[in-house]
């Protein structure tokens, strides 16, 4: 048993439980025919800082989700010239991110979406390489500028949308590029 393959069982069954195993658990889960087993995998994962103890002895997640780049700031108004740079990492161990190897984090700037509740400061995790459908609130490169909108299909037609009324829907007019889908906002209040 891998680290990578323990870690990606622990990762399911967090998403389903939203808690560790047990260790009785895990034994029924990795197929061990005893709880020392259990307990050496536990030593190795803690040893990897996938997963640490808590005062009573059971496990919790410490690195479980792998951290996601910040690569910079999404102009939800107009579309303006974005350069993408890796500004951090941010671990969402307390975020369930499905496709971690496949999305990263942005910072909103601008109004046009909030009447979607996407606030300027929020963070939205963007899944990439995935088809936009209808409705989908995407990163998109339209003509000379990235923008964050919803993705609109009408008969031929696919165009930009805000949520906002004071602006109005964005046509393509060369060019019009996906860069990925928005699966999740976070807001910091405080």
């Amino acid at each position: 048993m891998t680290i990578d393959s323990a870690t990606k069982k622990l990762r399911l069954f967090f998403r389903e439980q939203s808690r560790l195993p047990s260790y009785q658990e895990m034994c029924i889960l990795f197929g061990f025919a005893s709880k020392k087993a259990s307990f050496e995998l536990a030593k190795k994962l803690i040893h990897a800082g996938v997963v640490e103890k808590d005062a009573s002895g059971k496990l919790r997640p410490k690195n479980l989700f792998s951290p996601l780049p910040v690569l910079g700031s999404i102009q939800a108004g107009h579309p303006t010239f974005a350069e993408q740079h890796l500004l951090d990492t941010m671990s969402l161990n307390n975020y369930l991110v499905e496709r971690p190897d496949h999305s990263y984090i942005l910072k909103v700037t601008g109004d046009s979406m909030i009447e979607a509740g996407i606030y300027p400061g929020d963070m939205v995790i963007v899944e990439k390489d995935r088809q936009p459908k209808n409705g989908d609130v995407v990163v998109a490169f339209i003509d000379n500028g990235f923008t964050l909108k919803y993705y609109r299909e009408e008969n031929t037609h696919v165009y930009l949308a805000p949520a906002n009324k004071k602006y109005p829907p964005m046509y393509p007019q060369e060019e019009l590029t996906i860069f990925g889908i928005v699966v999740s906002v976070m807001r910091k209040y405080y």
